[in-house]
């Protein structure tokens, strides 16, 4: 039987639609939400019922609905925000497709009210009127969304209760409130109020925004940066790798305004955490990418939550190498509380792209301890002990001006030093501390005479694709640079003639089949680095000072000293904290002091 071609039903074609754009009821509050940013809305409330599937009200203050454009608002394709190619190869607007509203009216029960700026008159279309009739209205717009999915009974049956519906929804209200700190936010569920947030305005402001719709363990235990190359403008707040999680549910990241989900972004900020998150560990962050629209496709996917930037392997390398940095920069100056009077002003803000405060001065005292930690035999610390190698150490009560992780009072059971700041009590590891101080130094050695390359006895050939011998030519030179000699055997064949020495007996052929991998898929690899530090990390490790190694105080300040000046010295080479404090106040919490 020859079946005929014929043209769908607008009814179905928005229903087919709505199946890409509406997911749930968190889909409708995106999609309208983001339609009353677009509007130049102030404050945008929310109220739902039944975590949404019963009823949800998006009501904005923004320009408004002309009563002739109504009816239009709900047809397929219709839009204000695009009207050429030139415009979508440039959208600054959230929306822009002309889909959201039809999809959304053709599977619920939608009503539409707006009132346009200047007019005196208000206007509601839905329900059973075909045409707009007068309502009373303030300025703005109310979307109002009943019975979702009333008559698509198959796409009901996947929503689930009421509780994880409402959640979901919640999740992309409070994201979309971090996306746009200049407009107010308020969310009521069933006739609750469940957050209000106010327009913010200063950095104090949207400090107190982040911590009300994150938590304020989130700003505690965060680094505040703002860097700028290239066009590109990163910004925001990355959470310090100790305050790390168990799930990926503090990741946000927005593209000019845009929350998205990008495979490109996830990889570079992975890389920046890879030499301090533990394994298993996820990271908290709440970044800003701005960069010119043209240089960024966000009309991949209906829902928009996916992006394709024109320039990938810059964007990425952006990324990584500002968040390395910043991560790097950290020290126990920025991770400890502030210890100024109330009224103090704040140190100035660093240019360099960390954006962390400059280290803190260190007093005459201090100072006289910077004498480095060096890695030294049993017999050899014996014999320095007791003969003035290095300055004594002040008393505690003289040390106003101590620096940031104080000086040591005591080793615990050969594993711990037990150390005095202004604040309270510093423990540190001592054998984690040292193995991250041995790390970086070596790191900074390699860097500093450059890798060294080794050829191979037996070159190895790899069978790969065309394009992907291709990349290997293009990134020859950098190949080079980290001590691995690459050459094209055929249009689908690479030889690998030479090996960094540090990675002696390493496995060349899957090296160079992960290499083009990470390069076809990122535009860039840091996997030799990676397998580089790796041994590094291992030298370093059994390198450093041991557990039940008695040390001297002398040699206690000098570590201490160390782990202010190193980078990442907050955690070890494996991701584990090196030092962690409990101040004046908690300890006397603890004993139950002032009560």
């Amino acid at each position: 039987m020859t079946r005929r071609i014929h043209a769908l039903p607008s009814q179905l074609v928005n229903q087919i639609a709505a199946g890409e754009v509406v997911e749930r009821p968190a889909s409708v509050i995106k999609e309208l939400v983001e339609n009353s940013l677009d509007a130049a809305a102030r404050q945008v409330d929310v109220d739902v019922l039944q975590g949404g599937v019963k009823r949800m009200r998006i009501r904005d203050d923004g320009m408004g609905i002309a009563r002739g454009d109504l009816a239009l608002a709900l047809a397929r394709h219709a839009t204000s925000k695009v009207a050429s190619l030139a415009d979508l190869e440039g959208i600054t607007s959230m929306g822009f497709r002309g889909e959201a509203l039809p999809s959304i009216a053709s599977v619920s029960r939608l009503t539409l009210t707006s009132r346009e700026q200047n007019s005196d008159q208000a206007w509601q279309i839905g329900g059973e009127a075909d045409e707009p009739q007068p309502a009373a209205h303030p300025q703005g717009t109310t979307v109002e969304v009943r019975d979702l999915f009333y008559n698509t009974p198959a796409r009901r049956k996947f929503l689930k209760t009421e509780k994880t519906e409402f959640r979901h929804l919640e999740q992309v209200l409070r994201r979309l409130a971090l996306a746009r700190f200049d407009v107010g936010f308020k969310l009521a569920h069933n006739g609750r109020p469940i957050f209000s947030a106010r327009p913010a305005a200063s950095l104090v402001e949207r400090e107190k925004r982040i911590a009300a719709l994150l938590g304020q363990a989130f700003i505690d235990n965060s680094l505040r940066f703002e860097h700028e190359a290239a066009g590109l403008r990163l910004w925001g707040w990355i959470g310090l790798p100790a305050f790390s999680r168990s799930q990926a549910d503090m990741q946000h990241f927005f593209v000019n305004g845009r929350m998205v989900r990008d495979k490109l972004v996830s990889h570079a900020i992975r890389q920046a955490y890879q030499d301090v998150l533990y394994h298993g560990r996820h990271p908290a962050f709440l970044l800003y990418l701005e960069l010119d629209p043209r240089l960024v496709d966000v009309n991949v996917h209906p829902t928009k939550h996916e992006v394709r930037f024109r320039e990938g392997r810059l964007v990425h390398d952006f990324l990584f190498r500002t968040l390395h940095q910043v991560l790097a920069d950290a020290r126990p100056e920025d991770v400890l509380p502030d210890a100024r009077p109330p009224g103090a002003e704040a140190p100035p803000a660093s240019s360099h792209p960390g954006g962390a405060r400059p280290p803190a001065r260190v007093g005459e005292k201090a100072a006289a301890y910077q004498p480095s930690f060096a890695w030294q035999s049993p017999a050899s610390l014996g014999a320095d002990r007791g003969q003035g190698t290095l300055p004594p150490m002040p008393a505690p009560d003289e040390a106003a001006d101590a620096p940031p992780l104080g000086y040591a009072l005591a080793q615990l059971h050969g594993v711990y030093i037990l150390a005095q700041n202004q604040e309270g009590l510093v423990l540190v590891d001592m054998h984690a501390a040292h193995e991250r101080i041995t790390y970086e130094r070596m790191k900074q050695a390699v860097e500093g005479q450059g890798v060294r390359s080794q050829p191979l006895l037996v070159p190895v050939s790899v069978r790969v694709s065309p394009r992907e011998v291709e990349l290997a030519l293009e990134n020859r030179d950098l190949l080079a640079e980290l001590g691995m000699e690459v050459d094209a055997l055929g249009k689908d064949s690479l030889v690998v003639r030479a090996m960094p020495t540090l990675l002696e007996g390493a496995d060349a052929e899957g090296l160079m089949r992960d290499l083009l991998a990470d390069l076809v898929t990122h535009g860039s690899s840091e996997r030799l680095r990676e397998a580089m530090n790796e041994v590094l990390s291992t030298m370093a490790c059994h390198g450093s000072v041991r557990a039940n190694r008695r040390l001297a105080l002398e040699e206690m300040n000098a570590l201490l000293r160390d782990i202010e000046s190193t980078e990442r010295s907050g955690q070890c080479n494996h991701g584990r904290p090196t030092w962690t404090r409990m101040s004046m106040a908690e300890l006397d919490k603890l004993f139950l002091r002032g009560r």
